[in-house]
């Protein structure tokens, strides 16, 4: 049976792969996992801020619309649909096309 390959790893040589012992591969496993790299990807999101994106002061000027009586809400996702995307189910729940 042979070994399985990972398509990731940097190519070496198939003779100098074969030479490595249990120990050196586990060594080499640990030494690539850092996890310096994930802790430094985790504190730069916290310290990044995006122009503009203190919405605080901002008041929401959209108006909302009460649902027609052409339309329904998915039990599933949970958005109102035109009854043209109504699905017809035995047990009477109103399910769209995108969701059945």
């Amino acid at each position: 049976m042979s070994k399985p390959i990972d398509y990731d790893a940097p190519r070496r040589p198939a003779v100098e792969a074969e030479d490595d012992g249990l120990e050196e591969i586990k060594a080499r496993n640990t030494a690539a996992q850092s996890p310096r790299v994930d802790l430094d990807e985790a504190e730069a999101a916290d310290n990044f801020e995006l122009p503009g994106a203190d919405l605080s002061g901002e008041e929401l000027t959209v108006a909302v619309v009460p649902m027609q009586s052409d339309e329904f809400r998915c039990t599933r996702c949970f958005l109102v649909h035109h009854r043209s995307q109504l699905v017809a189910r035995p047990d009477g729940q109103e399910v769209c096309q995108e969701c059945s």
